[in-house]
């Protein structure tokens, strides 16, 4: 049998080639394999082919803290690999076939209400270095509700500001056109008129740039975005899809249709959006128990 480190290889070309997934989706089926491929050589096992061995696996990762949607993307991360191992005749039997993934915890993301958002929006520094660019970041992210990868990876040529539109490049390389609103419009044209040029190297396409020229990375804009929102006094759980689920949650709140809302966030499945229709349903509910005089 092939050993770990080329078996893994495979298996992320299997995930590119094969199954058109994105890099940062096929990175993250990778980890969770060579998580699997530690646990196996800390206790001396060979690639199992019984459920026995996996359930095992699964119970020391829930005891050592893992979260139950990382537990649930760990399940769905073997359960490709193996599919992949039986179909490059690396296994003889797919354990996975009878092993459960634990059940979701519906956990409602935090989202910012519309003040909130304002607030977060006006908290760069315009005057200061960068400041232009971390305003036109916020911006297109609540006008879009696009990812922050998507974000960091748009390129100069899916800007189409005299039609305000935004082309995205999404999962699995699908693409969608996405509306965008004058001041995003405003801020973007001030950092590509005013500031981008002085980092840009070269022929570099990226939009959003760091100090140094280079594409800036996911994790930058998400403490970004932890920065600004704690400047902005706001205590709530930050991630870096903040800003899209409230961007969806007041398109909702405000009578969009569903159908719509999906087709602007890039989901594939309508069932991944009606997480937002929970979160406006709660909404209600609060303003509900606020202002009706026979709540109490």
């Amino acid at each position: 049998m092939k050993n770990e480190q080329d078996m893994l290889a495979d298996f992320a070309r299997y995930l590119q080639l094969d199954q058109g997934l994105a890099k940062n989706t096929r990175l993250g089926y990778c980890r969770d394999v060579e998580t699997l491929f530690a646990w196996l050589n800390d206790h001396h096992e060979a690639l199992p082919e019984t459920p026995g061995a996996i359930e095992s696996f699964l119970q020391d990762q829930a005891a050592a803290g893992k979260a139950v949607q990382s537990q649930i993307r760990l399940v769905a991360s073997l359960r490709k690999f193996y599919r992949f191992a039986m179909h490059r005749h690396l296994v003889q039997h797919d354990p996975m076939t009878l092993v459960d993934a634990p059940k979701a915890t519906h956990h409602l993301p935090d989202v910012l209400s519309v003040a909130e958002v304002q607030q977060v929006l006006a908290q760069p520094d315009t005057g200061k270095k960068l400041g232009i660019r971390d305003r036109a970041i916020l911006e297109t992210l609540y006008a879009t509700g696009m990812r922050v990868s998507e974000l960091t990876h748009l390129q100069l040529s899916q800007l189409h500001l005299d039609l305000a539109l935004v082309q995205v490049i999404g999962k699995g390389d699908r693409e969608r056109l996405v509306p965008i609103g004058d001041d995003a419009i405003n801020w973007l044209t001030r950092y590509l008129h005013d500031e981008r040029g002085n980092y840009v190297k070269g022929r570099e396409e990226t939009v959003f740039l760091n100090f140094r020229g280079g594409q800036l990375s996911r994790q930058s804009v998400w403490k970004m975005i932890k920065k600004y929102v704690a400047a902005a006094g706001i205590q709530k759980d930050v991630t870096p899809h903040t800003l899209r689920h409230s961007f969806a949650t007041h398109l909702l709140e405000n009578g969009a249709d569903l159908r719509v809302v999906q087709e602007l966030l890039g989901h594939a499945d309508i069932v991944t959006t009606q997480i937002y229709t929970h979160i406006s349903k709660t909404r209600l509910l609060d303003v509900y128990a606020q202002y009706h005089p026979r709540y109490h």
